[in-house]
């Protein structure tokens, strides 16, 4: 297991002296070039330290415009997510927005379980309301690690399916925007990212309760 006992506040400061050192040996016009950002993409993701965008993707600063939350939750009440989808659409014109889940995540397991952990059960209701529509299948599944990299799967593609009945996407699609929205899967085991292939540059999918005119 790596133990990051090695890491201090001081530490950390000090850390932001290398980077820097290092970015403007490589590149001298490094801090230049990000004084503007124009990325085509919006992430959602887990705020699992150990699923970083850009690392990920091999993508630099300033490619991906990122939203974190425990579970790469689209909640429709949650207005830091919603605004940062706002920026992203209507400022930054991104082109594809993409929420991304990973195995083994934390959010998901402690969902599956009848435990209390406090003020985020609140949270976690939401993707026990996943497993709960698709109970009849996860049931059925009996070995626990499979079950719970199923409803990974599954909390990805409602949050996809929570992403196109937003009205800040469906405006975009309505007002003729090139926006495709996507939902991935990535393995800490292997790094490899799996496509849901449930990828959506219209509404035509949704149910009709919940499309906008």
């Amino acid at each position: 297991m790596h133990s990051t006992d090695h890491i201090t506040y001081e530490g950390l400061l000090e850390g932001n002296k290398r980077f820097i050192a290092k970015a403007l040996k490589e590149d001298p016009e490094y801090f230049d070039k990000l004084a503007s950002q124009n990325p085509p993409v919006l992430w959602i993701g887990c705020a699992d330290s150990r699923v970083p965008a850009n690392q990920i993707t091999n993508t630099a600063p300033g490619e991906i415009f990122v939203h974190r939350n425990i579970a790469n939750m689209v909640i429709h009440t949650d207005m830091s997510m919603l605004s940062v989808l706002d920026y992203a659409v209507n400022v930054l014109k991104v082109k594809h927005v993409i929420v991304t889940g990973h195995y083994g995540c934390g959010g998901v397991l402690a969902a599956m379980s009848d435990q209390q952990f406090g003020l985020i059960d609140n949270w976690l209701r939401h993707i026990k309301d996943v497993y709960r529509i698709h109970e009849k299948e996860l049931d059925a599944i009996k070995d626990e690690k499979e079950r719970s990299d199923r409803l990974v799967e599954w909390n990805v593609i409602e949050n996809v399916n929570n992403l196109c009945k937003t009205s800040i996407v469906q405006n975009a699609w309505k007002n003729g925007q090139e926006l495709s929205v996507h939902g991935w899967v990535y393995s800490l085991s292997t790094g490899i990212i799996t496509d849901m292939k449930v990828s959506a540059t219209n509404n035509d999918r949704l149910d009709k309760v919940f499309k906008f005119k």
